[in-house]
């Protein structure tokens, strides 16, 4: 799959692969200790990729010996996380973007018999969107529904002037749908896999992010 706006950590060989392969692996994943630090690790290298993107200005510094100049971000982006198991991919983005506003929507999946994937939002806490970076960061793109729906949500809040999604892994599903809903955004992924199955999991994927760093819902 190839997009001039979509971008993926794994497609050249990097220590992302071995923070990606810790997250996948049954035998490591269940130490939620370090689940939880290689989500945010790939938060701060795909907070580190989305800068380099990002418009810059030239600033002053003074060292204790000389004046000097250097290029600094022109306005830190606002961060959104999708509740919960966003968390630790935000943290991550947030020790690099450290002076980022955040944005927090809590929505889910609804799983019944027989019937197609509802999405619910019930929780939506944002600061002024309008003419602002927007980085949405949800670990694992599967449909893109609750993102899409999170995103839409969010633009009550005002519309801003570039849009980016992080992702630790996606479906090709996901992406085609971001891509259709959002055509606005740049899609940053830690690995792209091969399919959705048919309880919209993802495959290869990693199993529930949520329930791997933050222990079973009931």
């Amino acid at each position: 799959m190839h997009h001039r706006n979509l971008h993926i950590l794994t497609a050249t060989p990097s220590l992302a692969n071995h923070f990606v392969a810790e997250l996948r692996d049954v035998t490591i994943q269940h130490d939620s200790l370090r689940f939880r630090r290689n989500l945010e690790r790939l938060g701060e290298l795909l907070a580190y990729e989305i800068s380099k993107t990002l418009p810059y200005t030239t600033a002053g510094i003074t060292t204790p010996l000389a004046q000097t100049q250097t290029q600094l971000l022109t306005a830190q982006p606002v961060l959104a996380t999708i509740l919960r198991a966003g968390l630790p991919l935000y943290n991550g983005m947030l020790n690099y973007f450290d002076k980022a506003y955040s944005t927090f929507v809590g929505a889910y999946r609804v799983e019944e018999e027989n019937t197609e994937l509802q999405i619910n939002m019930e929780y939506l806490a944002s600061t002024d969107l309008h003419d602002k970076i927007l980085i949405l960061a949800d670990p694992m793109l599967a449909t893109g529904k609750s993102l899409v729906k999170a995103y839409k949500g969010m633009l009550k809040h005002g519309k801003p002037i570039q849009v980016h999604v992080a992702a630790v892994i996606a479906s090709p599903e996901g992406v085609k749908y971001v891509q259709q809903e959002i055509p606005e955004a740049t899609i940053w992924l830690g690995a792209l896999d091969d399919h959705l199955n048919e309880k919209s999991y993802i495959v290869p994927g990693l199993g529930d992010a949520g329930d791997l760093a933050f222990g079973p819902k009931i």
